[in-house]
């Protein structure tokens, strides 16, 4: 009976190809589903053959932990450079987003407000 692996809902794209890659390097067969054309379902890894899941587990595993350190000595990598993106930058490189939504989030604040306020007089 098919097991589930790895759930890709908000992976990166290159974490799920390593996780492709390494799976099939290792000999374990699996399958992928999708999120759907909703996006509603559950995209995730499965293996087809549950007597492969401890040998699978113990691989995403390790890869999981190399991944994290690899990404944390980067992101102080990019730190120690000055060359992290900040909320600033963020702002900076999309400033009609960034008001846009400043612009709802103040809209929902007043109505809430304005809805109270309403209610108690």
């Amino acid at each position: 009976m098919a097991k589930i692996l790895f759930r890709l809902h908000g992976v990166p794209d290159d974490e799920a190809d390593d996780v492709r890659e390494l799976l099939a390097n290792h000999g374990i067969d699996f399958y992928e589903t999708s999120a759907g054309n909703w996006g509603v379902s559950m995209p995730a890894i499965w293996l087809i053959n549950e007597d492969q899941f401890e040998k699978a587990r113990a691989l995403l595993d390790t890869y999981q932990n190399e991944r994290t350190h690899r990404m944390r000595a980067e992101y102080a990598r990019l730190e120690r450079e000055g060359k992290n993106k900040t909320f600033i930058d963020a702002v900076k490189q999309n400033p009609a987003h960034f008001l846009i939504h400043l612009a709802l989030a103040a809209l929902v604040i007043y109505l809430s407000i304005k809805l109270v306020l309403d209610l108690a007089g």
